[in-house]
């Protein structure tokens, strides 16, 4: 990896997010990038982020993944891109569907394109749990995207870019997870429950980046890559952040699922086990499965479940990873 990184110019898409200042301060500490590039459009956090790394290897491009001719320009001489732009809020984009898709969809094919046609040796683009088998918008924007990164293999040709997908579960310390609003919630005595049977997979933001980092090195082009994370009871973590308080079951919010899956059934038969990780692979003419030398393929009807988990946080473990 540090061999894959020295003197390379890396862009992050949506790079003032959580995973994105986690994956710069990660990058910058750990390898000796020639430039590390934020992409992103909120002018205000890539100023205050500017002054926060103080790091003259980091390069900063306002723009939009809606719009292709930025792409292009920041694109210009750039190695790797990890592509974590996106609108995730679910209920946002229950009543914004046209936004989302802007984002999601079509900033996916913008990011593909330019990739391309710009020389962009690797690509990893971010996914969720959400989409797999999605029931709402977000999910669906996700597996479309997935999708549309997966066939850009397909597109590339002659030229030497390749596209994989990272897929993972609700991230610790994110500014999208439910951590926050518990410990708004615990100074009032009340914690607001959907359901006392949901479960989510977790993963803290430094496993992550690691993850991201670790498959873009091991990455051929296709892959769908999903690691082996614990779930958590949402109750357990309510216990964990709020103890002695007082649940309030509000019933499950539009879109949402009582527990989340990373492989459907459906996938399971493309899909292989590596020590710490799966991959679904792709079903292209060129893929060859001694790709995935080492890996065991999943039997028949698995399915990597949140609730079917065969590890499980601890109240206690889920104390230590949110810092309590």
């Amino acid at each position: 990896m540090k061999s894959l990184l020295e003197g390379k110019s890396i862009l992050v898409t949506g790079g003032t997010g959580s995973f994105g200042k986690k994956f710069v301060r990660y990058v910058l500490d750990h390898f000796n990038p020639r430039r590390l590039i934020i992409f992103s459009r909120d002018e205000l956090k890539q100023f205050e982020m500017e002054k926060e790394f103080n790091d003259d290897r980091l390069r900063f491009f306002i723009g939009d993944v809606r719009d292709k001719d930025r792409l292009y320009r920041a694109f210009a001489g750039v190695d790797f891109v990890v592509h974590a732009a996106a609108l995730k809020q679910v209920p946002a984009c229950e009543y914004n569907p046209f936004e989302a898709v802007k984002t999601n969809v079509l900033g996916a094919q913008n990011i593909i394109e330019a990739a391309i046609d710009c020389g962009v040796k690797r690509v990893v683009a971010l996914s969720t749990d959400k989409a797999a088998n999605p029931v709402n918008l977000y999910g669906a924007t996700k597996l479309c995207s997935d999708k549309l990164f997966i066939a850009g293999n397909a597109y590339v040709g002659v030229r030497e870019t390749r596209f994989a997908v990272v897929r993972y579960g609700n991230v610790v310390g994110s500014r999208g997870s439910v951590i926050p609003l518990f410990k708004k919630q615990r100074e009032t005595g009340v914690i607001t429950i959907t359901d006392s049977r949901m479960t989510r997979f977790w993963i803290t933001l430094e496993q992550g980046v690691q993850f991201v980092l670790s498959c873009l090195a091991r990455m051929h082009g296709g892959e769908i890559f999903v690691p082996k994370i614990p779930s958590m009871k949402i109750t357990d973590l309510a216990e964990a952040i709020a103890p002695g308080c007082r649940h309030e079951y509000i019933g499950i919010r539009p879109g949402e699922k009582l527990h989340e899956v990373m492989i459907p059934e459906d996938d399971a038969r493309n899909t292989v086990e590596m020590e710490d990780h799966y991959i679904i692979q792709p079903q292209f003419h060129w893929w060859s499965r001694e790709i995935c030398r080492g890996g065991r393929p999943v039997p028949d009807g698995f399915r990597y479940s949140s609730d079917t988990n065969t590890r499980w946080l601890t109240i206690e473990e889920l104390r230590r990873m949110v810092g309590e």
